[in-house]
């Protein structure tokens, strides 16, 4: 508050207002208040109250100053003086917090000054410490670098030898002017610098601060330069020239003595003197030791080098580089190792495994051998626990001779007519089926043929089978597939259960078949052995509930068993190329379950399985242990017989498969230059013209009747005539089987599939022929045919007769001529003759002459005498007797 608002508040207000009159409507106070901030800052706010409308207290306001008749009481002259020395108490409280205020100012303004002043000495000092400290780094690495070289000195070095004769193996000096001694000796450089740094005399008493820290400012400066020396140099003064030698150094050159860059250069005075031998020079003696370190500290290092010993991997083949490589060795000392044992061979050539294993132990590293099988590792999986496995439907294969009921019996069980479809009555690739009994058992039974060219079928019915249910008819015995059935059983070691069907024929004999079975050392139970037989009717349907039960019973025996819980496997039944759903396959699951959309590897085959097909034509979802099915979604047709497995992704299917058929593609080319034989073989059988040969080529509806009927062919070849099998494959005959046949003019054997419409066009343009077939036995006849049709005719010998030499007769033109008298058969003119003499043949030939008398006869008969000429011959004895006979040509 000023002066001049005190004086207003002691004189009255003016207003239009009586004095008198009462101050009803005030409600405002107003008023200043002073705030002060951070930093010193104040400011003066202007402050309103409001009050509530009232009566004002007598004396209240600013109008006591201006009283008039009839207003307030006026104030006395000690109130006067009381308000005025309020008032100056409190201007002077004012003023006196004003100038506390100011003070206060001026203090923060000193103190923030003074820290940052503080702040900035701070800096200051620790960037003078930081310095300090990275020149005492600095300094201690420089003498730890200089020890650490100094310490390495594995080889003494020599002391050069003055001598005017250069000396191999030292460094030789030329011998200077016994004047010139301090000369030769400055360009000696000794084992140690010169200029080593002397013992500093007492320093002068310690400079201001500021000269310390421009001192320790620059002990951050580099001392390799030339300029930074020579300052070094001056700022030394006195003292530094007391220790150098009187000779100054004009180049400032670090480690320079005496003459520096003329230091043992010929100059004027040594040419007046006759001083003008040249020394080696500093740079050459430094240059010298700086190489003899560097190759001490190589041996060194080569000699506390530890070997490293590596895991090689070695596949079956590798270059020499990529051994080298794998071993970390250089390729120049891996060929040495080569030739040392006798091993002739370049960086980019393959080596075995073996001898790759020889190298890599010669080196002192480990062996770790590989191969391209290794794909198939853990492909089986793991090995299943008791507690996951779970019970299984038994797999009964029927097997026997053809004709004798095999299928119309698996008919009887399954209450459906397979045989009425098959052709000839005989069945020609293996059927899968499952069937369920009234008890609610399941039992799985493969039917595999019986005629003798499906021995490969019967074969693999055997090896995946747990039961061998063989089926003997009543009425005919024992055959030759019967024991080729009971051989394979024995070779799989399955058990067997004796089937004797056609009871219901008048014809039958079960006790004959009994004693037949007993020369194959099969006893059945009823002549006191342990193989069940069932006496059975498949027309009738007689006994199949015993041979149910005995099945049963026989795998209830084998506690068969199964984990449903994993991948699964099996193996290939049957696989055939189908028009409309691409490649199928009949598969039978031993383990796990198999579902659609898992990833199969089957063979040489792979892909995902799209459908799962059962027995009966219908879709399943999944597939379990002992249950047969259909696969669709496979890459090719699979060899049949051959293991499926689930495996866990595409890359690891394809890897497999493209390795399987590798080593196919290599088997079938070892095959085929086997029958060819080497060149020189083919060539003389071209010459010689013996070596015939049938070419066919062979397209079945399924696998396995594509190998029996390969099988059955090759079986007719001879050593005249010889079969070659182009393919044999399953599917329809298309137009590059044609053109197949076409270039090697081979017979297309067709087995119940057909030509599409325009390989038939062709073959009949190109004259290719194409022979169907439905019945294996007739593909055999015919095919023999085509082997005797190429066979030459076969020369067959004639008797004719003998005659026995009677006497010799010497002719000077014709030579010796023997008559002879006919004592048996017949004797003809050209005929052969062979020469018997004490019934040993001594020659074989032809007849030259035929005489009687005079006269050439064609033949002369028995009992007539006759002159015979040899061709050729002419040791004739009398005695000997003389076989006669003629060759003729007989069809093959």
């Amino acid at each position: 508050m000023s002066e001049g608002k005190d004086q207003d508040q002691g004189k009255g207000r003016l207003s239009l207002r009586p004095a008198g009159r009462p101050e009803v409507g005030r409600t405002v106070d107003a008023g200043s208040v002073r705030q002060s901030f951070s930093h010193g800052r104040s400011k003066v706010v202007q402050v309103e109250v409001r009050k509530k409308r009232g009566p004002s207290p007598a004396g209240a306001g600013g109008r006591a100053g201006g009283s008039r008749a009839g207003g307030g009481r006026t104030l006395t002259a000690a109130e006067l003086a009381m308000r005025q020395r309020v008032l100056q108490e409190q201007k002077k409280e004012a003023e006196e917090a004003e100038r506390r205020e100011a003070e206060r100012r001026e203090a923060e303004k000193i103190r923030i000054l003074s820290a940052a002043e503080e702040a900035r000495r701070k800096e200051e000092e620790d960037k003078r410490l930081a310095e300090e400290q990275a020149a005492e780094e600095a300094a201690a690495a420089d003498a730890e670098r200089k020890a650490r070289i100094d310490s390495i000195k594995p080889i003494e070095l020599k002391t050069p030898v003055v001598s005017a004769v250069p000396i191999p193996g030292e460094v030789t000096l030329a011998p200077p002017a016994g004047r010139l001694r301090p000369l030769a000796e400055r360009a000696i450089m000794p084992a140690k610098p010169l200029n080593k740094p002397a013992a500093a005399p007492a320093r002068a008493p310690a400079a201001p601060a500021a000269e310390k820290d421009a001192s320790a400012a620059q002990t951050l400066r580099l001392r390799g330069g030339r300029g930074a020396e020579g300052e070094d140099e001056q700022r030394r003064g006195p003292a530094r020239n007391k220790a150098v030698p009187p000779r100054k150094n004009s180049s400032g050159r670090k480690g320079d003595t005496g003459g520096g860059r003329r230091a043992g250069r010929i100059d004027v005075q040594a040419a007046i003197e006759g001083d003008d031998d040249k020394t080696r020079s500093l740079a050459s003696v430094r240059r010298q030791r700086e190489r003899e370190r560097r190759q001490a500290e190589l041996e060194r290092l080569r000699s506390d080098q530890v070997k490293v010993v590596r895991d090689v991997i070695l596949p079956e083949t590798i270059t020499v580089q990529e051994l080298a490589n794998r071993m970390a060795a250089r390729q120049g000392e891996v060929i040495k190792a080569l030739m040392k044992m006798g091993v002739m061979a370049t960086v980019t050539q393959s080596i075995d495994a073996d001898t790759a294993e020889l190298v890599v132990e010669e080196f002192g590293h480990r062996v770790r051998r590989v191969s391209e099988a290794d794909v198939e590792l853990g492909i089986e999986g793991v090995e299943d626990t008791t507690e996951d496995m779970q019970p299984r439907p038994p797999v009964v294969t029927i097997m026997g001779h053809v004709d004798h009921g095999k299928t119309s019996l698996l008919d009887a069980l399954r209450t459906t007519d397979v045989a009425a479809g098959e052709a000839g009555g005989i069945t020609q690739h293996i059927g899968a089926y499952q069937v369920t009994l009234e008890s609610g058992a399941k039992i799985t039974f493969l039917d595999t043929p019986g005629h003798e060219a499906f021995t490969a079928m019967r074969a693999r019915g055997a090896s995946i089978t747990d039961v061998v249910v063989l089926v003997v008819a009543a009425d005919d015995g024992v055959m030759p597939q019967t024991i080729e059935a009971i051989k394979h059983a024995k070779v799989a070691n399955v058990p067997m259960i004796i089937a004797i069907n056609k009871m219901d024929k008048p014809g039958a004999k079960p006790d004959r078949v009994r004693q037949d079975l007993l020369q194959h050392e099969i006893v059945v139970e009823s002549m006191g052995g342990d193989v069940m037989d069932i006496e059975v009717s498949a027309r009738q349907r007689l006994g199949l509930d015993k041979l149910e039960e005995g099945i049963l019973l026989q795998a209830e025996i084998l506690e068969l068993q199964a984990n449903p819980d994993r991948a699964a496997e099996g193996a290939v039944i049957e696989s055939r190329l189908d028009r409309g759903r691409g490649s199928v396959a009949s598969v039978l699951v031993q383990k796990g379950t198999l579902r659609k959309g898992d990833i199969v590897v089957a063979g040489a085959e792979w892909g995902r399985v799209r459908a799962l097909v059962d027995d009966r034509g219908r879709q399943v979802e999944e597939a379990g242990p002992s249950m047969p099915v259909e696969i669709l979604g496979l890459s090719g047709v699979p060899a049949a017989g051959a293991p499926f497995v689930v495996v866990e992704n595409e890359n690891r299917a394809r890897e497999i498969s493209e390795f399987r058929q590798r080593k196919l593609k290599e088997h079938q080319a070892a095959g085929q230059a086997a029958a060819r034989g080497t060149l020189d073989q083919m060539l003389a059988r071209i010459q010689a013209g013996v070596q015939k040969e049938v070419s066919v080529l062979i397209k079945a509806d399924v696998q396995g009747s594509a190998e029996a009927l390969q099988t059955t062919v090759l079986k007719l070849a001879n050593e005249e005539v010889g079969v070659r099998v182009l393919n044999a494959s399953v599917g329809q005959i298309t137009e590059s089987d044609v053109q197949l046949a076409k270039a090697s003019d081979a017979v297309i054997i067709a087995f119940n599939v057909r030509a599409t419409s325009q390989a038939r066009l062709l073959a009949q343009r190109e004259g290719v022929d194409i022979h169907y077939y439905s019945i294996i036995y007739q593909v055999a006849d015919d095919v023999e045919l085509l082997v005797r049709g190429k066979m030459a005719p076969k020369h067959r010998e004639k008797f004719l007769g003998y005659a026995e030499i009677r006497k010799v007769f010497e002719i000077s033109k014709v030579g010796k001529v023997a008559g002879c008298f006919v004592t048996d058969g017949v004797v003809k003119r050209g005929c052969g003759v062979r020469l018997l003499r004490d019934g040993v043949v001594i020659h074989e030939g032809d007849l030259s002459q035929l005489k009687r008398f005079k006269d050439d006869q064609k033949e002369v008969t028995k009992g007539y005498e006759c002159g015979l000429s040899f061709a050729g011959y002419n040791d004739l004895r009398e005695g000997d007797v003389v076989e006669c006979f003629e060759s003729e040509l007989i069809p093959a």
